[in-house]
């Protein structure tokens, strides 16, 4: 029994790993396949021929992936120089006050409910080998797992922008003039659909919910830009 629970343990899987390139994924994916369709379906409601959803898709796409790209190097480098500070402040007070530093990673093990005595013990063995990482871990909460990087989150937001934000253009290239909002419309869903599926089934959660949630969002912001495109479209007609 006690093997079994051991080589359990050792093939137990966590998905925190994941959840830094998981999230600018998903969010470069939904965004260029909600955005790009949205403004092909408003584009096309107005009227709008192939040639003008294509140029108008194709710059939807560059400005959007070097958008996201730019948003997200930005947003995870500010959380990295708050990171980089936060570590260089806890360093310099291990160095002048490391009496106190040991009595409050002590205390911090208190609280997640060890003992005063095994709680200074733990404090101390952490302290002897890398003290300033335990201090991260524990009382600031960076680790290895949730650090920032940003050239990995603006390079897959781009990348997965780009690739969805390609599927509802190709989708308004292939169709006919009849069919071409419903066709965007409906394949768009369906990309989401899956994303949000894929999404949700590699990080553990809910695969329903996961598809609902950008389902709902998505078919709202196609439907908003259509009424708006067909009411821009009468008026400039």
């Amino acid at each position: 029994m006690r093997s079994a629970q051991t080589r359990s343990s050792m093939t137990e899987r966590h998905r925190g790993g994941v959840a830094g390139w998981l999230r600018a994924a998903v969010m470069g994916a939904n965004d260029g396949i909600v955005s790009t369709a949205s403004l092909l379906v408003g584009i096309a409601a107005a009227g709008a021929g192939p040639s003008e959803l294509l140029i108008a898709g194709g710059a939807g796409l560059a400005a959007g992936a070097f958008s996201m790209a730019a948003g997200e190097y930005v947003s995870v480098s500010s959380q990295a120089d708050i990171e980089a500070s936060d570590l260089e402040h806890e360093a310099a007070e291990l160095a002048a006050n490391p009496e106190f530093e040991h009595a409050e990673l002590a205390g911090i093990w208190r609280g997640r409910g060890l003992d005063p005595e095994l709680a200074q013990a733990v404090a101390t063995q952490l302290m002897a080998g890398d003290a300033l990482r335990a201090h991260a871990r524990d009382e600031l909460g960076i680790s290895a797992h949730h650090t920032a990087r940003p050239l990995q989150a603006a390079f897959t937001s781009a990348l997965t922008f780009a690739v969805g934000a390609a599927l509802p253009l190709l989708v308004a290239m292939l169709a006919d003039d009849a069919s071409r909002i419903a066709a965007i419309s409906g394949s768009a869903l369906l990309f989401l659909a899956l994303l949000g599926g894929l999404a949700a089934w590699t990080g553990g959660a809910r695969v329903t919910i996961g598809v609902l949630r950008v389902t709902f969002w998505g078919a709202a912001a196609m439907g908003a830009t259509a009424g708006i495109g067909a009411l821009m479209g009468v008026a400039v007609g």
